[in-house]
């Protein structure tokens, strides 16, 4: 999308300290690392063999957003939300740091 991502990792309990609605989403099969792949259906189907790359399957997910303007819709009320929730944790390393100091 030619746009460098600023990456934050916030811990799941501070998001949701912060956003108790979000404990559905995060807690669960997203609360720790995992690593899919496709070894059942492969193991069921052996002659499976999967021919798109994941740049691929990427760009055809960014185009097919691309295509219809309904779905490059802006939630700015999530987004300031989240920007709350960084600002929040930036603020609370940064006075965590100086305590240490």
């Amino acid at each position: 999308m030619g746009v460098e991502p600023k990456l934050v990792h916030i811990p799941s309990d501070f998001i949701i300290a912060c956003l108790p609605d979000q404990r559905g989403r995060l807690l669960g099969d997203k609360a720790v690392s995992v690593v899919f792949d496709n070894s059942k259906i492969k193991r069921f189907v052996p002659s499976y063999c999967a021919t798109t790359t994941f740049a691929q399957g990427i760009r055809r997910s960014l185009d097919w957003f691309a295509a219809d303007p309904s779905r490059k819709q802006v939630d700015s009320a999530a987004n300031a939300a989240w920007d709350k929730v960084i600002a929040a944790y930036e603020t609370g390393l940064n006075d965590a740091a100086r305590l240490f100091r």
